[in-house]
């Protein structure tokens, strides 16, 4: 009998090898058993190359192909049904003669979901779905926030003092260590984009990519009504794609995006909006304090993810209101993390 959710948590393993690379695309792995053994197994490695189902049965021993008539295909998402960048993987798995998929999660991708379940149905192949589905879903949180809400995965990130301050104006106080912020790096890489308000943007002249860290850099974004950001910072040097929210009309300029929003109406909606258009599927927002605390009051977010320093400033810039008793917490060096989802 087939152990369906070993099969289903190597999927898992297999998607996971491409976090930060496949957007605005899911990461998907899947996996080709036939008599008792793993025959072949992929998963996407970025949106416009295969998807994770045509990798796996290209993987298939030429020795073993006979096998895929009596073959069970697991996959972590539902297969896709429609002409993308790619054709649809139902297709293929019809063509493949395979008599058996076993699905994690369905697509919430409206041009997916449920078609591509349908699309096996209809040939006769029997479909189980809603395997291991909690943990398919967490996995691609950001995509199916994005898809069922039309905005994308929003990260609340700030570091403070002990005592509830995230810093001095015209002081640079650092509170992150060399271990924490490699975390922060980490997590850049993750994500698709990286949001600061105009006085972080201006006072402290963030470069907000990925420097310790091997990978993509997050679309970097800033709110500037008036255009304070001197051109001599390191948001305006092109080295990276960037985003600045104003007011004014501006031209673009090498690799920075002047985006014109209305600001006598709902900012962060529009900046929402943006990121959706855009398929900009997770955001980072990352200061500062006036800004983040927007964000907590309009409950526009899915995670908070504070760093505190065991530090006392005694002054200073007020961190955004946070009762951390009923978040979860870890201990990097001296430095304590804490996180939370959105209920």
């Amino acid at each position: 009998m087939l152990d369906k959710i070993y099969y289903m948590n190597r999927c898992l393993e297999l998607a996971r090898k491409a976090m930060g690379q496949t957007s605005p695309n899911p990461m998907v792995g899947a996996v080709v058993v036939a008599q008792g053994r793993i025959i072949g197994e992929g998963y996407h490695h970025r949106c416009g190359e295969p998807h994770a189902e045509v990798n796996a049965i290209a993987s298939i021993a030429e020795c073993d192909l006979p096998l895929l008539s009596q073959a069970t295909l697991f996959v972590n998402l539902e297969p896709c049904s429609h002409y993308g960048k790619t054709p649809p993987c139902a297709e293929l798995i019809v063509a493949k003669r395979i008599p058996h998929v076993v699905v994690g999660s369905l697509d919430p991708f409206p041009d997916v979901s449920g078609r591509g379940v349908k699309r096996l149905q209809e040939a006769g192949i029997t479909v189980e779905t809603g395997i291991c589905e909690e943990v398919c879903e967490e996995l691609n949180k950001r995509f199916f926030t994005f898809h069922r809400e039309k905005r994308p995965y929003v990260f609340l990130k700030w570091a403070q003092s002990s005592d509830g301050f995230m810093g001095k104006r015209g002081e640079r106080i650092t509170f992150s260590t060399e271990a924490t912020l490699t975390l922060v790096h980490e997590m850049r890489k993750c994500e698709d984009a990286i949001l600061v308000g105009t006085n972080t943007a201006v006072e402290d002249n963030p470069v907000l990519t990925c420097r310790l860290e091997q990978g993509k850099n997050p679309i970097r974004m800033a709110i500037d009504r008036h255009l304070r950001i001197p051109l001599t910072h390191h948001l305006l040097d092109g080295s990276s794609p960037t985003v600045i929210f104003t007011e004014q009309v501006v031209p673009s300029a090498l690799n920075v995006k002047y985006v014109t929003l209305d600001f006598s109406a709902d900012v962060l909606q529009q900046i929402m909006r943006y990121c959706y258009e855009e398929k900009i599927l997770s955001l980072i927002v990352e200061g500062g304090s006036c800004l983040l605390q927007r964000f907590l009051d309009a409950q526009l977010y899915d995670e908070l993810r504070v760093e505190v320093a065991p530090i006392r400033l005694g002054s200073g810039v007020l961190a955004p209101a946070c009762d951390f008793s009923d978040m979860d917490c870890k201990t990097v060096g001296n430095n304590k993390l804490f996180w939370r989802r959105r209920q």
